[in-house]
């Protein structure tokens, strides 16, 4: 995830040594399958100061408040890579935790989808703050932490639902639709991971309502807006994509009933279908891109860099973005 979003912010900034900050980190990621590991924190280390400095250029050029709190968000992904040398890696999980959902939450506003106009960024820095201090805190204080860091969670996901257009769209067909779905699905589990935080639940469900049910449903639901940028080639919507969207709901539910219920094997089995069903977006994406017809690809423009990967240039050239913003 930190590749391919320093990836598209390394575009915006179009300075050709931004890229080395992607690449590092994607140097490390892989380098974490070899028998080097102190090699391989090293380079996600970099590659995250790196990612870091991508950030603070964009947001000197913007001075933008969202741009702000994923530079904030940044950070805590710098400091959680730093601290695994010192510290068992579940103490660092807010710290990931929170650099996922500001970062996705700060794209969410820059996609112009909140209903907020020019309080969003404010609002926005406001919870990345808050998540911020718990997720370290829950490092030396995991209780005290985890509270604050599962009760920020809840709060974010109640204000997304409230503000983001996606719950007005959930009956469209097309791209509306499905990226509604995929909202409204992102939303539900970050505010299941935060109540799981705040209960002092299993860690199970704690990590997976928020890495796979937040982060991958936000992630569908980016797909078909976001990765033309990132891969040059346009990605249209498909109804095929509607198939690993309810595996992964299914693979959710499951993780989550095995986990509350005590019952390993529909953990098991929902960690399984879970991967079948990233796999399989992966693979509906690729398809789609490589055998869609010219004729219905709508391909978005580049970023605007003004604003640090903004996404106004999408809403100008994407029909389908149109139905999103209006």
């Amino acid at each position: 995830m930190g590749t391919l979003v320093c990836l598209e912010r390394a575009q915006a900034l179009r300075q050709p040594l931004a890229y080395f900050a992607p690449l590092l980190l994607a140097a490390g990621a892989l380098g974490q399958l070899l028998p080097y590991p102190l090699v391989a924190r090293g380079l996600l280390l970099a590659g995250t100061l790196g990612f870091s400095l991508v950030l603070a250029l964009l947001w000197r050029r913007s001075e933008s408040t969202l741009v702000a709190a994923s530079t904030l968000a940044a950070w805590l992904l710098v400091l959680a890579v730093w601290l695994w040398e010192w510290v068992p890696f579940s103490a660092t999980v807010p710290l990931l935790g929170a650099w996922i959902i500001i970062t996705i939450a700060a794209e969410r506003a820059e996609l112009a989808t909140l209903d907020l106009g020019e309080k969003a960024g404010p609002q926005l820095t406001v919870f990345a703050s808050i998540l911020a201090v718990g997720a370290t805190l829950a490092v030396g204080a995991p209780r005290l932490g985890g509270v604050i860091f599962g009760i920020s969670c809840a709060a974010l996901a109640l204000w997304l639902f409230l503000r983001d257009v996606g719950r007005k769209f959930a009956a469209r067909p097309g791209l509306p639709g499905f990226n509604a779905a995929c909202l409204l699905a992102g939303n539900f589990w970050l505010a299941i991971g935060g109540l799981a935080w705040l209960a002092g639940t299993p860690y199970d469900l704690q990590v997976h309502a928020i890495f796979l049910g937040f982060a991958f449903n936000l992630i569908f639901a980016h797909a078909p807006i976001i990765l033309p940028t990132v891969l040059g080639r346009p990605l249209p919507y498909h109804q095929a994509m509607w198939v690993p969207f309810g595996l992964l709901q299914m693979a959710l539910a499951l993780r989550a009933l095995g986990t509350l219920g005590e019952q390993y094997w529909l953990t098991q089995s929902g960690g399984i279908l879970s991967v079948f069903a990233i796999l399989g977006f992966l693979g509906v994406a690729v398809s789609v891109v490589l055998f869609a017809s010219r004729g219905r690809q709508a391909a978005p423009s580049s970023t605007s860099a003004a604003s640090g990967g903004t996404t106004a240039a999408f809403r100008q050239n994407s029909p389908q973005l149109k139905g999103l913003s209006e």
